[in-house]
């Protein structure tokens, strides 16, 4: 085995993440795309096996592998687990948990370095690897902690996703940042096994510490742009962790996986509008409990109506939009939505589904919804796309959703979402919102929609009232 094998391997898995990730683009294709990346992790772990028999000083490393093996068992076990018993309606929590694995292990692979190279086999470190180390050691341990917290903000567990404000928060943070300094430069001044030990474990300590600080200010409207930066900072720390070790393709896949978690956030802060530095310290998103009376007393001329009613505009509508939002996810209504789709279009109305950049819990949580419930891909139309449409269609049915369809957003100058793009479904002959309550979405304000002439809301379970309405269709 020589090491132009290796490289040849490697070339090949770096290839296959290219076109894995591309074909992640599409929705269409996302399942392909999935099934491309996982053949390139294969020959990727097959290529890092490979390199690490490769001859040093004319003598062939020992592996055990009994680690590797107890690895790939403790990881395909929790792995397929997930696969089949985690909801489609946490998948957000997953994807959130999961970014913390791939911070941890790259924290842990920095650490394993130090502790084999420095602590193990006394030796010094020059500058750069030092710092990329430390690099490594804080993205990772701060990606860690920052997605356990945005776990538990999407679970509710943590003031039901509300932003927790700490007094001074924005003092500590600069004192933990020079922290970190500190203990980079302390690290790399190091020239023993004490100095290296102590200053990795007081670097760890303040980024698992950070981390939480970055993460618990921020209110569950922004966790879509939370998740995918955390994406990002886990791809980042496993680049740095690809130099750590001297791995190319660990390098190439970070690298990726940072530069599209970075792109996606920033498609994020575009689609509410925000720039990512409001988003990291503004703690927007007041509350995710619902709105109190006094919120219902706000509003003066609501409209409502039972599944009856609404069947019977429905039946002759040529043209409708479904918008879902997390409501949706909670109701676990998809399959229900796509049968009320498919005795809409048996009746000859053009059904499609109007998705919003940051609707659910992270992105593309809507998209990934629907397709479980087999709705088309060509139905499922992006805002830029669906909001021209809006004007002309009979009928639109928002299930779930609230701030991103708030008028609010266009026409009022002082409100907190100003300036957010949204879906214009207020712009239809007909608009049927389905909800719980009057109660507010995560930025806490009463939502225009509600009263509007041509807007009926429909109080309920989700799940159970689009199942009245393919009942009541049914019996026309």
């Amino acid at each position: 085995m020589t090491s132009n094998v290796v490289h040849f391997v490697y070339l090949l898995s770096a290839v296959l993440f290219i076109f894995g990730l591309k074909k992640l683009t599409k929705v269409k294709t996302a399942q392909t795309g999935n099934k491309i990346a996982a053949g390139a992790m294969f020959f990727a772990i097959v290529g890092t096996l490979m390199e690490l028999h490769l001859p040093i000083d004319g003598v062939v490393p020992s592996l055990d592998y009994r680690w590797i093996l107890g690895g790939v068992v403790v990881g395909g076990v929790l792995g397929g687990i997930a696969a089949v018993r985690v909801a489609m309606t946490s998948m957000p929590e997953m994807v959130a948990l999961f970014n913390g694995f791939g911070g941890g292990a790259s924290a842990l692979v920095a650490t394993a370095v130090v502790w084999n190279d420095l602590v193990e086999k006394p030796g010094t470190i020059d500058a750069v690897s030092a710092v990329i180390i430390c690099l490594s050691v804080l993205i990772g341990a701060l990606t860690t902690t920052g997605s356990i917290v945005a776990f538990l903000k999407l679970q509710g567990k943590l003031k039901k996703g509300a932003p927790i404000l700490l007094p001074g928060r924005h003092f500590i943070n600069l004192v933990l940042v020079a922290g970190v300094v500190g203990a980079t430069v302390w690290f790399t001044g190091s020239t023993n096994a004490e100095g290296f030990t102590q200053s990795v474990l007081v670097l760890t300590g303040i980024a698992l510490v950070l981390g939480w600080l970055l993460v618990i200010p921020i209110g569950g409207a922004d966790m879509p742009v939370v998740v995918s930066l955390l994406n990002s900072y886990s791809g980042i720390a496993a680049c740095a962790a690809g130099f750590v070790i001297g791995n190319n393709v660990l390098i190439i896949a970070g690298s990726m996986v940072g530069a599209a978690g970075l792109i996606l956030t920033q498609i994020m802060c575009v689609a509410m509008n925000r720039s990512l530095l409001n988003v990291l310290v503004g703690g927007f998103g007041a509350s995710d409990s619902g709105g109190s009376s006094e919120d219902a007393r706000n509003y003066e001329s609501v409209t409502s109506c039972g599944a009856e009613e609404a069947a019977m505009v429905l039946e002759t509508a040529e043209s409708v939009i479904f918008v879902p939002g997390y409501g949706l996810a909670v109701a676990q209504a998809q399959h229900a939505v796509r049968e009320l789709a498919s005795a809409l279009e048996k009746r000859g109305a053009k059904v499609s589904y109007a998705i919003h950049p940051v609707a659910g819990r992270m992105p593309g949580h809507m998209n990934v919804l629907l397709a479980e419930a087999d709705v088309p891909y060509e139905q499922l139309v992006e805002m830029d796309l669906i909001n021209p449409e809006f004007k002309t269609t009979d009928a639109v049915i928002v299930i779930g959703a609230n701030d991103v369809v708030n008028p609010a957003a266009t026409t009022q100058t002082d409100s907190p979402i100003y300036g957010m793009p949204i879906l214009e479904a207020h712009h239809a002959r007909t608009v049927f919102v389905i909800k719980r309550s009057l109660s507010p979405g995560y930025a806490g304000i009463k939502n225009g929609l509600f009263e509007m002439d041509n807007t009926m809301m429909v109080f309920g379970d989700a799940k159970k009232i689009v199942q009245g309405l393919v009942t009541e269709l049914a019996e026309l």
